[in-house]
């Protein structure tokens, strides 16, 4: 089954919901504008059950089929938040927010669940249950996590969860998946490097925490190139080095180093956190200094199920009449937590020629509207077919 004729018809209605979020964009666990909205809508659209309040600021929507003989509970999740980026696309619905923007496409895929809602209560075309999911606080704050962990699965017998993320670069509506590991654990470490300042005159009488710092940035690199297999993904990335004076004249007493490491595995994932370990205490230690590290674990890999990833592929080329095999993503997503605790599949709809996402010139593509919407929707019926 193509795209939806339903979906072609609301795709105005959608789009305008779409374009309200993105003019007052909500960060992390702060989306109380957009859960509200998301919530009213749902109850307008005369779902069985609205809950708010789920991983804090998480709304959840329960739609009963024509049957529920099958027993069967399907989860549809979006993700709501926004990112703290000042948005330079310069469109009339612009964010109205400073500092803060849909710079992921977050509201295009809250306004896709919406729509899918919206027909799935309508129709009612399924035997069992879909319950749709959505979620705050993926850019960062681990939402997906707070939802699981306020009991969210057991709670609506959820036995198998799908999300979907719109991707700039691939044509307008079409998709792409891949079963297994897909996108990356996300990590993050802070070095605080400590030696003895002085004056820039006088580098001997001074333990030099710059040259220290230096010399690190470039060994982590070997964690890479040197002790993680060739074939497995990793990234280790120093993205902050900032020193305790800012002086032209003075070595720095102290610096500090931030970063983040990406992995596919939780092999590659131990070893990067002991060989950063290792390299800052031995390198510090080398140059008369010290290290103080401490590694932050983040979001986990994020594993498609095999079975569901097939069945999601499927759907995709129902509706689109092709699905691709997509390539491995060093990025992170919290969807992840949701598929540790359930089986499942996340595919991404193409967002077209546009500014890639986490850019202040990025904008989601509505015209990718129906075929995400279709896509949500024809997971729910062919799924719990009515027989």
């Amino acid at each position: 089954m193509p795209v939806k004729n339903r979906f072609a018809e609301l795709q105005e209605e959608i789009t305008a919901w779409r374009r309200d979020l993105h003019e007052n964009p909500e960060l992390l666990f702060e989306t109380h504008r957009t859960a509200a909205m998301v919530a009213e809508k749902l109850r307008a659209f005369g779902l069985d059950e609205v809950t708010e309040g789920i991983g804090r600021t998480g709304v959840v929507g329960v739609i009963k089929g024509r049957k529920s003989a099958s027993g069967k509970v399907i989860g549809l999740r979006a993700d709501m938040d926004a990112l703290p980026i000042h948005e330079q696309t310069g469109l009339d619905y612009a964010s109205k927010t400073d500092g803060a923007m849909h710079a992921c496409g977050h509201d295009g895929h809250t306004a896709m669940l919406l729509g899918a809602a919206k027909y799935l209560s309508e129709t009612r075309n399924f035997d069992g249950t879909v319950v749709v999911i959505f979620q705050p606080a993926e850019e960062g704050g681990g939402g997906g996590k707070e939802m699981c962990d306020d009991g969210m699965m057991e709670r609506w017998g959820i036995q198998e969860v799908y999300g979907m993320h719109n991707w700039p670069g691939r044509p307008t509506g079409s998709f792409a998946i891949r079963a297994g590991a897909f996108f990356a654990a996300t990590d993050q470490f802070d070095i605080t490097l400590e030696g003895r300042g002085g004056h820039a005159a006088k580098p001997h009488e001074t333990v030099d925490t710059t040259v220290m710092a230096a010399q690190l940035v470039l060994a982590l690199q070997t964690i890479v190139s040197r002790n993680a297999d060739p074939v497995d993904q990793i990234v280790v990335s120093v993205t902050s080095f900032e020193t305790s004076s800012k002086a032209f004249n003075v070595i720095p007493q102290r610096v500090q180093l931030k970063g983040t490491v990406r992995t596919q595995t939780p092999e590659m994932r131990s070893l990067a956190a002991e060989r950063i370990k290792a390299l800052s205490e031995s390198i510090s230690a080398a140059f008369g200094g010290t290290a103080d590290v401490t590694y932050h674990d983040g979001y986990p890999v994020m594993v498609n199920s095999e079975e569901q990833t097939a069945f999601a592929r499927d759907v995709a080329t129902s509706v689109s009449g092709g699905c691709e095999d997509a390539p491995i993503v060093m990025g992170g997503e919290d969807f992840a937590y949701m598929l540790e605790e359930r089986p499942g599949a996340y595919i991404l709809v193409g967002n077209g020629d546009t500014a890639m996402v986490h850019h202040p010139e990025y904008n989601f593509n509505d015209e990718a509207i129906p075929a995400g919407c279709s896509w949500w929707a024809e997971v729910a019926e062919r799924r719990m077919p009515l027989g």
